[in-house]
């Protein structure tokens, strides 16, 4: 049977969204609600084949009118009723997926600078195809570094060690075009003190956090996630001999509306895996291996029902992959990268960059300042945006979304929040590399699975500030 239900508007801020200029401005005013508490209800049972829907109404938003403004919020519990309910996916990929090794490449080339010389700017793409990696861009450093080498280890760290899989790191052609960075940008970006940096691009970001998991992340995005990290552990350690390196991972949740707005993961609707394999596993094999070795130890039983739909992969054949297959470019998995869809997206691509690019230092911000509203009990869920513009010490502006799970803590209503932020928070580009340490050469560790929702040390725009 289908599961229908109204599509979710997780990145349309409804009207009254507060914001405020960073210089002090007064925000518009929009009402508050209260909270709700995030609840999860599902049934454990035999997987089935059914597809799985969701469908909008007639404006691409909630099929149904929401509450008066002011009107209490409901204290029933989400239920998985199909009119109350809707579906949400998120994708993941493997580091050796053709985009995401670019990420990979790109990022190392940013550690590699960062390592020799911690005040490096870097601003690095990267695009790969058959047997070929080119890597181009602009860095400003006073490190000597051997690119082409920092190229192929990436390369075979992620598994290309064999034209077969689609690269090699021993025999690919490798070019590099790097120049210096324009003496224009580097004039309005220099600063002999570190606050004083100006912005080294002009961007908005976005920063988003929900309380349906302990990361603050969303339950989707999270399993995603997990799936594809666990498609390269079962290729890394030898679980699965066949396995190859590419790979891909969708999951689909029911989500019931919890009272006051929140979010409440019911039920896993469908999951997708894609694994690149040898010529010499049959389907039936695949199938079998990666619902044992990457589906169940990853995905919660007691979200799995009789309903869960499996597509494993479901092309029927993936042994070409790779770069063979699909050319890879720096950039394009945002959603992977980021939120899995939910909240929204600045657009700008995190990897191959240095922190001084607000594209990522400050979404690595923004994401610390809507986790820890959360987390301090300001709201269910929120999403920050920042802007700054090229050569300019100080965001633009500062906008703060609850979705309606406003709690008011300490009198501060939802056309607050955005003060609130400024008062608690130096978000100037310069400010943000110290208070976040981003001088260090972290940034590969982050290209792959996810810059946010983890919990390793390296990651310090995920530890909460108490204010």
């Amino acid at each position: 049977m289908s599961t229908t239900g109204s599509v979710g508007t997780a990145d349309e801020p409804p009207s009254g969204a507060t914001s405020s200029p960073a210089e002090g401005s007064p925000p518009l005013a929009a009402p508050s609600a209260n909270a709700s508490e995030i609840q999860e209800a599902s049934a454990p049972g035999t997987p089935g084949r059914a597809p799985a829907s969701s469908s909008p109404g007639a404006d691409g938003g909630a099929a149904t009118d929401p509450p008066p403004e002011g009107s209490a919020p409901s204290s029933a519990p989400p239920s998985s009723d199909s009119k109350s309910t809707f579906l949400f996916t998120s994708e993941s990929v493997t580091e050796s997926h053709p985009d995401k090794l670019c990420d990979v490449i790109s990022d190392a080339v940013v550690d590699a600078c960062l390592t020799l010389d911690p005040a490096s700017r870097v601003a690095c793409e990267t695009v790969c195809k058959t047997g070929v990696v080119i890597v181009l861009g602009e860095i400003t450093t006073s490190a000597s570094i051997n690119y082409e080498q920092v190229i192929r280890d990436a390369v075979r760290d992620a598994g290309y060690d064999d034209p077969a899989k689609g690269l090699d790191y021993k025999t690919c052609n490798v070019i590099v075009a790097l120049e210096e960075q324009s003496p224009d940008v580097a004039q309005a970006v220099d600063a002999s003190k570190l606050d004083d940096l100006g912005a080294g691009d002009s961007c908005v970001c976005f920063g988003y956090a929900s309380d349906e998991t302990p990361e603050r992340m969303p339950a989707s995005h999270v399993l995603a996630t997990k799936l594809a990290a666990r498609l390269a552990s079962v290729r890394k350690d030898g679980t699965l001999d066949w396995i190859r390196p590419d790979g891909k991972a969708q999951v689909t949740l029911e989500y019931g509306r919890a009272p006051g707005g929140g979010l409440a993961p019911l039920r896993v609707a469908t999951v997708v895996l894609s694994a690149q394999h040898s010529e010499d596993v049959s389907n039936d094999k695949i199938a079998a291996d990666l619902m044992e070795h990457v589906v169940k130890p990853v995905v919660p039983a007691e979200l799995l029902d009789e309903r869960t739909v499996y597509h494993l992969n479901p092309s029927g054949r993936f042994v070409i992959g790779g770069p063979h297959s699909d050319a890879g470019m720096t950039g394009r998995k945002s959603g992977a990268d980021s939120y899995g869809g939910w909240g929204r997206d600045g657009s700008g691509s995190f990897s191959g960059k240095d922190a001084t690019k607000p594209d990522r230092g400050g979404s690595y911000a923004a994401r610390w300042v809507a986790k820890s509203l959360v987390a301090n009990g300001y709201c269910g869920r929120c999403l920050v945006q920042l802007s700054y513009a090229i050569g300019l010490s100080h965001p633009m502006s500062v906008h703060v979304e609850t979705y309606g799970t406003c709690r008011g803590k300490n009198g501060k209503g939802e056309a607050d929040l955005a003060a609130l932020v400024e008062d608690s928070f130096d978000l100037k580009p310069g400010a943000i590399v110290r208070e976040l340490d981003l001088r260090r050469p972290i940034m590969r560790k982050t290209a792959a699975y996810g810059h946010f929702g983890r919990e390793e040390e390296e990651f310090k725009w995920e530890q909460v500030k108490e204010f």
